[in-house]
């Protein structure tokens, strides 16, 4: 299994992921800019560690030793100084690209050291920027469309966004991630923030390759509720219409979605339509644990996985 985001999204379907098999590979974004990543990443050069470290975290297993290195990894500084807000795990990671001299090799050794169920990769070997067509930046001018660069920027608008590219364009993709794709039985994109975790990954031309080429069957996992910024307003068939504007070629076999983001029949209609036309099958099920705010339960989000997997 591969699968494709970042942030919360991606750290959702791994911990669901990891439940259902011993072989599953994270691809995660590399254009944070925000946060002790994007400290990181100005002041030395390197990918943004953050997402990276919240997958390998994702694939901590249930045991002691997982339990306290996902809690250890996760564990942010909280000072006056310069430490302050910086997270353990980006600090380990980026010591480890220091040393080795490869990021790859470098997520491997805390992958090991983790005792993570799967691997985690960065879709490219280099930090890239999101740029995004936005349209209503200012609200008295609701049509005027404006160009935002940085993921935090592009997350947080006021505005609508339109469309999404990377800087610099065509990057190149990391080698074991295209491989990974290649190789897989099941792709997985999403859930995550759609704009900037998960799209982005079909802007760079090797992996979008492998994702359209690869002999894998290929997955959607839709969010629970809209995000603020970022697809405020969407419908639950707005996220496969962008996703098909965005990769128009891209096919699909199945759409998993929890049934509390459809409001009535004819939403429900309107997606089962759109997934038809990506070649995929709406699949439902209750995702979503029992708390006041809309997060995956990983156990209820791991069975759904499994029983499309085996569906098919």
């Amino acid at each position: 299994m591969v699968a494709l985001g970042g942030g919360h999204g991606l750290f959702a379907s791994l911990s669901a992921l990891r439940r259902v098999t011993t072989d599953v590979t994270g691809v995660v974004t590399v254009a944070d800019d925000g946060g002790s990543s994007g400290r990181l990443r100005r002041e030395l050069g390197v990918l943004p560690p953050g997402d990276l470290r919240m997958a390998l975290a994702a694939l901590c297993g249930d045991d002691e030793w997982g339990h306290t290195w996902s809690e250890v990894v996760q564990h942010r500084f909280r000072s006056e100084g310069e430490l302050h807000g910086h997270a353990v795990g980006n600090l380990l990671i980026v010591a480890l690209w220091e040393l080795l001299g490869d990021a790859v090799a470098g997520l491997d050794w805390v992958g090991q050291l983790l005792g993570a169920h799967g691997r985690v990769l960065p879709m490219s070997a280099i930090p890239l920027d999101i740029e995004a067509e936005v349209a209503g930046v200012d609200p008295d001018v609701p049509d005027e469309v404006s160009t935002l660069r940085g993921q935090v920027a592009c997350a947080s608008t006021r505005g609508r966004v339109r469309s999404i590219s990377l800087v610099p364009p065509a990057p190149p993709a990391c080698p074991q991630a295209v491989k990974a794709v290649r190789e897989a039985d099941w792709v997985v994109l999403g859930p995550g923030s759609w704009f900037t975790s998960v799209l982005p990954h079909l802007q760079v031309p090797e992996l979008a390759d492998a994702i359209l080429g690869t002999r894998a069957r290929r997955l959607v996992a839709l969010n629970l509720s809209p995000q603020s910024g970022e697809t405020d307003g969407f419908a639950a068939h707005t996220y496969l219409d962008v996703l098909a504007a965005h990769a128009p070629d891209l096919r699909v076999d199945s759409v998993l979605a929890d049934p509390m983001i459809l409001e009535g029949e004819r939403e429900r209609h309107q997606l089962e339509r759109a997934a038809r036309q990506m070649g995929g099958r709406l699949e439902l099920a209750e995702l979503a644990a029992e708390s006041a705010s809309p997060v995956h339960d990983h156990d209820r989000f791991a069975q759904a996985f499994e029983h499309i997997f085996r569906a098919h």
